[in-house]
């Protein structure tokens, strides 16, 4: 009996408060997006909207705060996908296809469908590579595929910038065509590929900011978040707009570092 208990496993029977910390973040993420889902069902796009910005804000920082506190676990990974697949897939899928694809249910469910099947595929390779480091893209500091609040993001590109021209009565008629189903049904399934695409996309290991110019990224970073207190939809469209812009670049600037260490392999 002695030498069962000796070779069983170990199994850990309570989670550590470092532990326990950065999975209640992940946990508040996911909430979020249950939220949002409740709002867009009684039809509260605004708050619909926020509930999944919130919930982004939730998935940066849970990371953040686990390798700050060395709280990091396999628990927490896992638990980190169940909640970017509802919060980033299910959630903004459901909130576009209430608040615009209804109208054109066939085709609007199946933009729904791609867009909560390719999130789901694209933390289902994340996962997978999750310990592998010989990844082209990783090695260089890339992305595959862009991530899942990402995705979410430009999905409610419609929505955001719906509800930044409500405060512009002239722009009222821009309004039906922001809501229309052959413009956010095409947005979603955007989204989808974008995600589930296997192309370079920014990380955050990519960017360095010179030291001369720490001060205008600071102050940049100040203007950006009194811009989201004061205009909040404007600059939701402007962010989200400003990322999808963004990623052909990410494209080009792997070429270019992918092109500089063939050089220096050769020489």
């Amino acid at each position: 009996m002695t030498n069962e208990r000796v070779g069983r496993p170990r199994v850990a029977r309570a989670l550590s408060l470092r532990a326990l910390i950065p999975n209640a973040i992940t946990a508040l993420a996911l909430c979020s997006g249950l939220t949002g889902i409740r709002y867009a069902i009684g039809g509260e796009w605004d708050r619909a909207a926020l509930a999944i910005v919130f919930a982004a804000v939730f998935d940066v920082l849970d990371g953040r705060v686990a390798r700050m506190i060395k709280g990091t676990s396999r628990f927490g990974a896992e638990l980190d996908s169940l909640s970017d697949m509802v919060a980033f897939g299910v959630a903004p899928a459901l909130i576009i296809y209430l608040w615009s694809l209804q109208a054109s249910p066939a085709l609007g469910w199946l933009a729904a469908l791609a867009h909560t099947v390719c999130c789901a595929l694209r933390l289902a390779r994340f996962n997978a590579q999750l310990d592998a480091e010989e990844l082209p893209y990783k090695r260089a500091g890339f992305l595959t595929g862009i991530p899942a609040p990402a995705g979410a993001g430009i999905a409610l590109i419609p929505l955001f910038t719906s509800l930044a021209t409500q405060q512009w009565p002239a722009l009222h008629p821009v309004q039906d065509v922001l809501r229309s189903p052959l413009f956010a049904g095409p947005m979603l399934m955007l989204s989808a590929f974008l995600m589930f695409a296997s192309l370079p996309s920014w990380s955050w290991r990519v960017f360095r900011i010179p030291a001369r110019y720490r001060v205008v990224a600071l102050l940049a970073i100040m203007v950006i978040f009194v811009e989201l207190l004061t205009a909040t939809w404007v600059m939701l469209s402007v962010l989200a707009l400003g990322y999808l812009i963004a990623i052909p670049f990410a494209w080009w600037r792997y070429a270019v570092v992918k092109a500089r260490r063939a050089r220096v392999t050769l020489h």
